[in-house]
């Protein structure tokens, strides 16, 4: 989720767009791997990620392990987890057409809308090279709009790998251009469901703040609430259900900056249930052991990635101006996840 900015390639990015050109990696060491330099070991993981590049990523403090900053000669150990940022490489050089299975939901001359599954990343990066959506779309059209002079050609918006829903691409110039001025305009309509950790104190709210890179642990985004850095940042949300421990909601963006919904709740400690870079991955709320902690131990196995799902999309048509409005369905692993809470506050309840 970043913001639009139309620039041409004669026009730099500016510290803060640059700041937001970063692909995020994890990844978790083995049990049976021996002790290794984390810089030779995190190369041979990426594809086409030189030993160099993961060695200035270490000087910049863009990786962690354990959330600790560590130098290139640490030695990797089994359980590690290793988070990663690397700025994204030129799209001209990756972008190859691919044969996918879409979920369409709508297209013609102007414009495709996608119903992105989880684990699919949308733009090629480091270490996705294929398999994304855009290589899918390219699949499809053939060709995208440059449009911005960007990475991330027909696109306007974006949402995170392991978050599902709706995304509208462009597919030519104008498009391209009146699209971005709407997302710029704040005139989109973008509502997305998420499971919370915590029972939210209000049924109704607005989260605030500015959004940046975190000072210290560059893999993840920061709230400063005295606006000192970052970009301004609001999300509203309401209550859908309560089960006492998680609350489902409905998150509207006014804004669209990195991980900002994910960022937003986690800032007001109420992180997103299964959210691995912000602490919904453990037991926030409940005990700690027995049945409930079973209970939630299973849950992150039906759903291994924050409980975020991009469900209503409305846009302009760039070339009608009529107001189009598009919804889906929650994936399958938050359905399952919803009910699963749903029954567990019912059986408590009739105890």
């Amino acid at each position: 989720m970043n913001k639009p900015d139309r620039k041409s390639p004669s026009q730099p990015a500016s510290a803060s767009e640059r700041d937001e050109l970063y692909e995020h990696f994890r990844l978790e060491v083995p049990a049976g791997q021996s002790p290794e330099r984390i810089d030779r070991y995190v190369t041979a993981k990426l594809e086409n990620v030189s030993r160099n590049k993961v060695q200035n990523a270490i000087k910049a403090g863009n990786m962690v392990v354990n959330d600790r900053p560590v130098k290139a000669n640490y030695k990797v150990r089994p359980g590690d987890v290793i988070r990663l940022l690397l700025p994204y490489a030129p799209y001209r050089e990756l972008l190859k057409g691919e044969k996918m299975d879409l979920d369409i939901v709508f297209e013609d001359e102007h414009v495709i809308v996608v119903n992105k599954p989880a684990g699919m990343v949308v733009h090629p990066a480091h270490g996705h090279y294929s398999g994304t959506l855009i290589n899918g779309i390219l699949g499809h059209v053939e060709q995208l709009p440059a449009g911005s002079g960007n990475e991330r050609p027909g696109l306007v918006h974006r949402i995170d790998k392991d978050t599902t829903g709706l995304l509208v691409v462009a597919k030519n110039e104008q498009a391209m251009y009146k699209l971005a001025k709407q997302f710029a305009e704040k005139t989109t309509e973008r509502r997305y469901v998420a499971l919370v950790w915590g029972d939210l104190p209000d049924d109704t709210g607005t989260i605030t703040g500015h959004i940046g890179r975190h000072p210290k642990e560059r893999i993840k985004m920061h709230v400063f609430p005295d606006g000192s850095q970052g970009k301004a940042s609001v999300t509203h949300y309401r209550v859908l259900e309560r089960f006492g421990y998680v609350t489902l909601v409905e998150a509207r963006l006014e804004t669209g900056r990195t991980h900002q919904i994910r960022v937003h709740f986690a800032h007001q400690g109420h992180p997103l249930f299964g959210d691995t870079v912000y602490g919904g991955d453990r037991i926030v709320k409940g005990l700690h052991s027995g049945p409930y902690r079973r209970f939630v131990e299973n849950s992150f196995k039906i759903l291994p990635r924050q409980a975020l799902h991009a469900k209503t999309l409305g846009f302009r048509h760039p070339a009608t101006e009529e107001f189009m409005q598009f919804d889906s369905e929650l994936p399958d692993d938050m359905r399952q996840v919803i009910e699963r809470w749903r029954r567990y506050v019912s059986g408590r309840k009739e105890l």
